[in-house]
Formats: C-alpha cells, sequence, structure tokens
C-alpha cells in the first residue's frame, strides 16, 4: 500500500500552534494603506530575499499558446519598477513563440518561507535593445555562450550534443566578448491587475487586489 501523496489537513490545535508565527509575519494591516502596489511588491521582495533558501526572484510565467492552451514555467524576474516586470529569454522559444502572437500573460509569486503569494496578470512588450544588451553583458561568461549555443524548446538528441553546442561557441568566441544574440531578448509584463496573499491562522486569508485605471490603482480587500 503506498502513502497518500496529498498529506492529512493539519488539526485544529496544530493550527493554532502555527497561530503566533502566523500573525508575527503576516498581522501588520498597514498594507492595505498602500496606494499602488509597486512599492509593497518591492517591501515583499526584500523580505523573500531575507528568508527564501534560494531564487526568491522566481515566478511562474503563464502563456497561451496558438490553441488557446495555457502554459507554464518558473523563470526569473530580473527587474521591477513602476513600468513593470521584467524577464529575460530566448525569442525563439515557446514561451517567445507564444508572447509574440498573444502579448499578455500572468505571474506568480509563492514565497513559502513567509506564507505569501503575489498574482500579477497584465500585458506584455519586449524591452529595447540597449536594455537587453545591458542585462545580457551583466550576465556570466558560460551562460552568455549558453544563449548562443542553445536551440532552445527544440529537440535534443542527447546531452553530449548540447555539450558540444557549448564547445563549439566557446571556441567561436575564444579571446573576445560575447555579444547578445538578435534571437535573445527580454519581456516587460506591465501590469493591469496585482494581488497580493498573504497567510493568516484557519485560511482566513488576506488578499489586496490592486487594478490599474488609467495612471492610477484602484484598491480593494477580497475575501478569502
Amino acid at each position: 500500500m503506498t502513502s497518500p501523496v496529498i498529506p492529512p489537513s493539519p488539526t485544529r490545535e496544530e493550527y493554532a500552534a502555527d497561530y503566533a508565527a502566523a500573525l508575527a509575519a503576516n498581522g501588520d494591516d498597514s498594507i492595505f494603506e498602500r496606494d499602488e502596489p509597486t512599492g509593497l511588491f518591492v517591501d515583499w521582495m526584500a523580505d523573500a530575499r531575507r528568508t527564501e533558501p534560494s531564487d526568491a526572484n522566481a515566478m511562474t510565467l503563464a502563456t497561451v499558446d496558438a490553441d488557446g492552451l495555457p502554459d507554464c514555467r518558473i523563470v526569473l524576474l530580473k527587474d521591477v519598477d513602476a513600468r513593470g516586470f521584467t524577464f529575460y529569454s530566448n525569442s525563439e522559444s515557446a514561451k517567445g513563440e507564444q508572447l509574440a502572437s498573444c502579448p499578455a500573460a500572468s505571474l506568480v509569486f509563492h514565497w513559502k518561507s513567509l506564507r505569501r503569494q503575489v498574482r500579477v496578470r497584465g500585458t506584455v512588450e519586449r524591452v529595447g535593445a540597449a536594455e537587453a544588451d545591458a542585462y545580457f553583458a551583466s550576465r556570466a561568461r558560460e551562460s552568455r555562450i549558453g544563449a548562443w549555443a542553445s536551440d532552445q524548446s527544440r529537440p535534443l538528441d542527447s546531452r553530449e550534443a548540447l555539450e558540444a553546442a557549448v564547445a563549439r561557441e566557446t571556441a567561436r568566441f575564444a579571446d573576445q566578448d560575447v555579444p547578445r544574440p538578435e534571437h535573445w531578448t527580454g519581456w516587460r509584463l506591465v501590469p493591469d491587475t496585482v494581488e497580493f496573499w498573504r497567510d493568516r491562522p484557519f485560511r482566513l486569508n488576506d488578499r489586496l487586489r490592486f487594478q490599474r485605471k488609467g495612471q492610477t490603482w484602484s484598491r480593494e480587500r477580497l475575501w478569502p
């Protein structure tokens, strides 16, 4: 007999034992006084960088393919400001092709150590060449070579084929800088909606949603 995949729900006593920790982490009601989402997100990201064991900037990126089917994967947030949330990849990858045909997406950040989540929805636009160049230049040399070597999302015969492609590109760029491939770029998700969620005892969670209204944001609490 195999063990259940989903563990049993905590007992009331176990929830009660966790109450103090949940209240300490997520009991500050000042978040409901914020007028826009960017500053609050930056604050939560700073908290996550102190508590998450790795990749606090990891996020689920959801796109839609040509048949209308959703597609999700984890990518890394590389910048955030009032303009939106920026990430980078190969424009010829599955995600790149999907964003080209349907320039809208959603993001989910989940910080388990903090029991917090942020959901973002909006339109997507490419960053400018200068911005993409600047970020690409900041990457490790091996990562830049990998961007040239990888035919991302296409079938790969073997690990040896990948290693051979890396060796080929390493030799090609020996003793010179590695420029950004034209097919490697960045995207900025311009948010229309940003929802902040935080765990509270007994599933009576806090939810705060911001929605863009022209140049300003509306703000409302949601039922758990």
